[in-house]
């Protein structure tokens, strides 16, 4: 696949335009295509600031500008993708109507386009089983803002060509991404491995052992950018919710991912966020946040507690064969910023130190929540590294 190839995409939503805009960044004809012309409207003079933007940064000229703007053109039918190499889909996930849509994707495309899903929480297998060529389906998971953001989880389906995945894989590299592979589990890579670092902060929470600000402040003591409720409500507490309890069910109610119902009744509230003003913390300007407790052992408490979770996961993720240490640590560092790779965080102290405390967690409460991965027993019982 080279940058001749006609790429389409499918939603001009923020995900859609942003996939766009690197696709032409990198040399492609692009297609944007949504069924709402308002909504490629919106995502076309979205694009055009974002160009200016660069201009003014310096980062691009005006003639290289409006020469990665006019490769973009603006579709509301799908007959107009038709002599596409790529499709790749970002819409509403709902499986029904992904497939409803690879399935009149087929029919338009010749044998040898890739047909590409940016679900974070649908299975690709199953989108590809409504093809007649299910081959050619794989997953091409970017992260919000696609632009900006390095990762991308390619996530080949159970009958994916593997040569579509290593052409995926190139050109993921080619458009300047940092590309992973990774199996076709439920939240993939990122969304699995993370959720400890909202559960168990809202775990933490809700046993009263600490409040929003403190668990925040002693997160990003350790490193990470944002704690887990700025986080939630940067990324909306309706989105946040729904991920959790997809992955929930689709790891057949496995306690370790169990929803919580206080993100539960914040989504009831309609206190979404940063986009609705109001979340965990208050947006407005009359609100003063509480400030955070600076107990030295209570920040060490929640973030050994949390950190044991996450990395726990890491190594679950490891012990499953999702993806390889290199991979899973990438992921986590290019995909959602954290400071450092969990199973080379975990190799610093040692393997038995995070064994420790998820059994004594799994003692005090008696809850499957806390069992150890088998890869992380091992690991405690031989002293190897996990990285």
């Amino acid at each position: 696949m080279d940058s001749s190839m006609k790429t389409a995409i499918i939603g001009a939503g923020t995900m859609g335009s942003g996939i766009a805009q690197i696709a032409a960044q990198a040399g492609h004809d692009v297609v944007l295509y949504d069924t709402r012309k308002e909504a490629v409207d919106k995502a076309i003079a979205g694009l055009r600031k974002v160009m200016d933007r660069l201009v003014e940064k310096e980062k691009l000229t005006a003639d290289q500008a409006k020469n990665i703007l006019d490769r973009i053109t603006p579709a509301t039918e799908l007959q107009q993708m038709a002599g596409s190499g790529l499709v790749i889909e970002a819409i509403i996930e709902d499986l029904g109507i992904k497939k409803k849509l690879f399935t009149e994707l087929e029919g338009l495309l010749g044998p040898e386009a890739i047909l590409a899903t940016n679900t974070s929480s649908l299975s690709v297998t199953a989108i590809a089983a409504a093809c007649a060529r299910p081959e050619r389906v794989i997953g091409l998971h970017f992260f919000n803002p696609a632009p900006l953001l390095p990762l991308v989880e390619v996530v080949p389906g159970l009958v994916t060509d593997d040569r579509i995945t290593q052409q995926c894989l190139a050109l993921m590299t080619a458009w300047g991404k940092s590309p992973v592979i990774c199996k076709d589990t439920p939240g993939f890579i990122v969304n699995r491995v993370a959720r400890p670092f909202y559960g168990e902060a809202i775990r933490i929470f809700e046993e009263g052992v600490a409040d929003m600000p403190t668990i925040d402040a002693a997160m990003k003591s350790i490193g990470f950018k944002m704690g887990p409720f700025e986080l939630m409500d940067l990324i909306g507490n309706d989105i946040n919710f729904t991920v959790t309890r997809t992955v929930w069910e689709a790891f057949f109610f496995d306690p370790r991912y169990k929803p919580s119902f206080t993100q539960q009744r914040q989504v009831e509230s309609g206190r979404l966020g940063r986009k609705t003003g109001r979340g965990y913390y208050s947006y407005s300007d009359e609100q003063v946040s509480t400030p955070p407790q600076k107990d030295p052992i209570l920040m060490e408490a929640i973030t050994e507690r949390v950190l044991a979770m996450l990395i726990n996961e890491a190594a679950d993720a490891l012990f499953w064969k999702v993806a390889t240490a290199k991979d899973i640590d990438l992921a986590m560092t290019k995909g959602v910023n954290y400071p450092k790779g969990l199973l080379a965080w975990a190799d610093e102290q040692g393997a038995a130190h995070w064994l420790a405390i998820l059994e004594r967690f799994q003692i005090e409460t008696g809850e499957d929540r806390y069992r150890p991965s088998p890869l992380l027993r091992a690991a405690a019982r031989a002293g190897t590294t996990l990285a």
